[in-house]
């Protein structure tokens, strides 16, 4: 069966990606992350995971455009709901994207981090799922956390140091700083 695989990054993708094989299905990669900042940060991203699926022989299909703006439209003034409002933005392109080329199914590489809110992506997926008419794969990825870390490092990928937005910047460099 095909499976659309929403990534975050390469090195969130690994673990994921070998699972999905492991379980037969074809998969078809798709990178929408508008919530990247800054731009430059979005763009090691997006090469590593180029990078990474020439090196995997996995086809992906990059959104266009850098929808920074819908996305801090979206998440201003959401305080700890910024989650959930990135989690709709992502997953219902990504299920847009599944029914548009035909997979039965789709997924996300945001269910391999030990950091992420999986309860909220797995509703919030499972709702854009049913708006599409197609199915969600819920599998919890976390179990291959440290092998998907090693992996990424033999491989030699970018490895980003916070999940992607601004707000996630701030936190990780305040609580490094001490100045939180």
């Amino acid at each position: 069966m095909n499976i659309l695989f929403h990534i975050c990054c390469a090195p969130c993708a690994i673990y994921p990606l070998s699972r999905l094989q492991e379980e037969g299905f074809a998969v078809q990669g798709y990178f929408y992350n508008p919530n990247i900042h800054p731009y430059l940060e979005y763009e090691k991203r997006m090469n590593t995971v180029q990078e990474f699926s020439a090196r995997m022989g996995l086809p992906v299909s990059y959104a266009d455009g850098y929808d920074l703006d819908e996305f801090l439209v979206r998440v201003a003034g959401k305080g700890t709901g910024r989650c959930e409002q990135c989690y709709r933005m992502r997953l219902d392109a990504a299920a847009v994207e599944a029914r548009k080329n035909g997979a039965g199914l789709f997924t996300t590489s945001l269910l391999y981090s030990k950091h992420q809110k999986h309860d909220l992506i797995r509703g919030v997926a499972k709702e854009m799922a049913w708006e599409q008419g197609i199915e969600f794969y819920y599998e919890d990825f976390r179990a291959g956390w440290r092998e998907g870390i090693m992996e990424s490092k033999a491989m030699g990928l970018y490895r980003q140091q916070y999940c992607g937005c601004i707000y996630s910047e701030r936190e990780r460099y305040q609580t490094i700083s001490g100045k939180k």
